[in-house]
């Protein structure tokens, strides 16, 4: 523990082959990972969540590139620093190439003045421009920088990523753990790669801090517990097994929340297994099915809001898509209900597999081939917009064998009583 840099610096990727994650973009053959190992960067802006990799990949473009490599941070550094670093490049004594990486950390950060300052170099070669921000670059950094420059996108990382970089970490003998006695139990360990949320920053930081801070016990270890690691993330641990009981249950009681029209305990349950680390994704498709299933016909439009919060949180992800869940679960939860439509087709499937159920009838068959006409299709069929109302009423659309059959029956919530009084009106014309 002599080693005074934390254990998150000493384990950084130096190569290629020690990164983990991000394969979308740094997996064999792909185009970022072909420019760093042909040593062929042209000017990139990386852009992603925290400890997801953006300083790393500089780190290992600095180990492999033969051109001088520089490093700025935006919130320290000015125009200033910006034209020393193109002086040393054009210094052909220093540097015959002429040209250099420039890695600017919290791009984002950069004023107008500054970006303005370095584009002229990032133009001409210069300068290779590594970029790395939190933010959305297309918001927040020059356009004219964006133009000349390719925009990769990192992600969260993913648990078996989280989890490979903790057995890095706990087996490497020179720059981890590896030379002490460290047992993680199985529940702090499952805690901490659920906390870190994607970022192995948090990771190995709470992990060194619960080694830093755990005496010795009788058996000469280190013994990192799941009090230990709460104590060193300082969060709550939700015990949720994604295989086991307590997730079934909590997803179960979010769901008959929203059916039971509580929409006080649907959020409740919705931030249980947001902060127990549940898949946004799949909390958003609970909702639609929610939609779907037990609002129906009462209120069309919650599915149309169930699934445009789908698409916003596979867009935007997390911390913000938790507001998008919570309106979305809200609008499932306090609109009417009615399961009419789920019944319906329940019933209709029932009867598909249990009964003979005959055949379309002929005159709602297409003929598309000259001479079918001859043998009955689509002869009979009345083309609905030319009546009153755009209905016909003397003509059966279903098979004589299911015919007066009745599979949706709605209820008087909502928009479903339109539809209830409507309906009655037709089905009693069609058998009058």
């Amino acid at each position: 523990m002599a080693n005074k840099e934390p254990l998150a610096y000493r384990m950084a990727p130096r190569t290629l082959d020690e990164f983990v994650g991000q394969e979308h973009i740094l997996g064999k053959g792909k185009m970022l990972h072909r420019m760093i190992q042909a040593d062929r960067i042209s000017s990139i802006i990386l852009f992603g969540p925290p400890g997801t990799g953006k300083t790393s990949i500089a780190r290992i473009i600095a180990n492999t590139t033969k051109a001088p490599f520089y490093r700025l941070n935006a919130v320290t550094a000015g125009v200033k620093d910006i034209k020393q670093v193109v002086e040393d490049t054009q210094n052909t004594f220093l540097n015959p190439g002429g040209k250099s990486v420039l890695f600017i950390d919290e791009i984002h950060r950069f004023n107008k003045a500054q970006q303005d300052a370095l584009l002229p170099y990032v133009e001409d070669g210069t300068v290779v421009l590594i970029g790395a921000t939190t933010e959305n670059p297309f918001f927040e950094v020059n356009k004219a920088l964006i133009s000349r420059s390719t925009v990769f996108m990192l992600e969260p990382l993913k648990k078996e990523h989280i989890s490979r970089i903790i057995d890095m970490a706990l087996s490497d003998r020179e720059r981890g753990l590896g030379e002490l006695p460290v047992r993680l139990d199985a529940d702090a360990r499952e805690f901490l790669i659920e906390m870190a949320g994607g970022d192995a920053r948090v990771a190995l930081n709470a992990l060194e801090l619960a080694v830093m801070t755990t005496p010795m016990n009788e058996d000469r270890q280190y013994h990192i517990t799941l009090d230990i690691i709460v104590d060193c993330v300082q969060k709550k641990p939700v015990r949720f097994d994604k295989s086991a009981e307590q997730h079934y249950d909590n997803i179960s009681a979010f769901i008959k929340s929203m059916r039971g029209s509580d929409p006080d305990a649907a959020v409740f349950y919705l931030a249980r297994a947001l902060y127990a680390g549940e898949d946004p994704e799949f909390l958003a498709r609970r909702i639609m099915i929610c939609a779907a299933e037990d609002v129906g016909m009462a209120n069309p439009n919650a599915l149309t809001v169930a699934v445009a919060a789908a698409e916003a949180v596979r867009m935007i992800g997390m911390p913000e898509a938790r507001i998008i869940l919570a309106e979305a679960a809200v609008m499932v939860a306090t609109s009417p209900k009615s399961n009419a439509s789920y019944m319906a087709i329940e019933k209709a499937l029932e009867d598909v597999e249990k009964k003979y159920t005959g055949e379309v009838p002929m005159h709602l068959r297409n003929a598309p081939v000259k001479g079918m006409e001859h043998l009955g299709y689509g002869v009979g069929y009345k083309y609905a917009h030319d009546y009153p109302g755009n209905i016909v009423y003397d003509m059966e659309y279903l098979p004589p064998e299911m015919k007066g059959t009745q599979y949706y029956h709605p209820t008087a919530n909502g928009y479903e009583l339109k539809l209830r009084e409507w309906l009655e009106k037709r089905r009693k014309k069609q058998e009058g």
